[in-house]
């Protein structure tokens, strides 16, 4: 069953003997008896590739949810007394990694010493079923329903600017103040304009920016805003000990910037046969705490949550 499954789901019987360390003939032999076994053909095989029969897409649906209630139970078992172990698979998003995963990683791994971990940056979104790993983390809602969610943190969007810059260019008040600055912005990834929305006052704000450099990476805008050149737009996870130290000074904080393609709160995902596994359970537990305590900047003004203190200022 799980020879077949993985067959499926590569679409190659060559690229699952790779992920498996067998021989591909080997593979090919075991699923041609499971199919004499059963007494029907379960794949339509052609030289360029696989196709499931009626009872292959049958056979496959419930080998799949048998052999993740085996992994659930097994886990369930498992994670009663073992101690998280092995190599647990992770990607996550390049400038977030390098910035805070990779910082939380020594006290992780000093406090789960039997687990090894296997990190992957990178700003793609992998299928993590075909890439074999246990977990990702993506900015913004995720996309894939088969996945189970877990939030990590929000992520707050911020306008900042060197006081340099500042000083030099004066600091915008209003959104429609930022018609007269060099903004300085990441290429969008879904083409189009560059515009930035803000909310406050009680409307929405659409600013069309410009300036003298665009780029894909935030860590080229975090570089030029200390370097003086214009105010930028990033996370705040990005720039939070900028703003500590001074080094950037937040501007329009009375608006809330709204969030553009895969740039919502921090999320976990992992898939549904892995929900139980002690290594992805106690990596995003922790996470979850590191990211709290470590938070660069907390919310407050536009971005606060409607909660009962805010809400009663706004009533008084």
């Amino acid at each position: 069953m799980r020879l077949f499954t993985k067959v499926v789901d590569l679409g190659s019987f060559s690229e699952a003997g790779r992920q498996l360390d067998l021989d591909q003939s080997s593979i090919s032999r075991q699923v041609s008896a499971l199919e004499d076994q059963l007494g029907v053909r379960l794949l339509n095989r052609t030289t360029r590739r696989l196709a499931l029969t009626e009872a292959g897409q049958l056979y496959y649906e419930r080998a799949n949810a048998i052999l993740n209630e085996i992994e659930e139970a097994n886990q369930a078992v498992l994670s009663l007394s073992a101690t998280p172990r092995g190599t647990l698979r992770a990607t996550v998003p390049v400038v977030f990694g390098r910035l805070h995963v990779a910082v939380a990683l020594p006290g992780f791994l000093a406090k789960f010493p039997e687990l090894r971990m296997d990190l992957t940056l990178t700003d793609h979104e992998l299928d993590l079923l075909e890439d074999g790993a246990d977990l990702a983390i993506r900015m913004g809602e995720p996309s894939a329903s088969t996945l189970i969610v877990r939030k990590l943190a929000e992520n707050p969007w911020i306008i900042v600017g060197s006081p340099d810059y500042l000083a030099r260019c004066g600091v915008p008040e209003r959104p429609e103040d930022l018609t007269g600055h060099n903004c300085i912005t990441r290429r969008p990834q879904s083409g189009g304009g560059f515009e930035w929305e803000f909310k406050g006052g009680g409307r929405v704000h659409q600013v069309k920016v410009s300036g003298n450099l665009v780029t894909n990476n935030p860590e080229v805008l975090r570089a030029a805003a200390l370097g003086g050149l214009g105010v930028a737009r990033l996370s705040s996870w990005t720039v939070g000990k900028d703003l500590q130290s001074g080094a950037l000074k937040r501007v329009l904080e009375g608006y809330e910037v709204t969030p553009m393609g895969a740039e919502g709160p921090i999320y976990a995902v992992y898939p549904h046969n892995r929900h139980l596994s002690a290594k992805v359970r106690v990596f995003v537990d922790y996470l979850v705490e590191w990211l709290a305590s470590h938070n660069p900047t907390p919310l407050s003004g536009a971005d606060a949550p409607e909660g009962p203190a805010r809400q009663a200022r706004q009533a008084g």
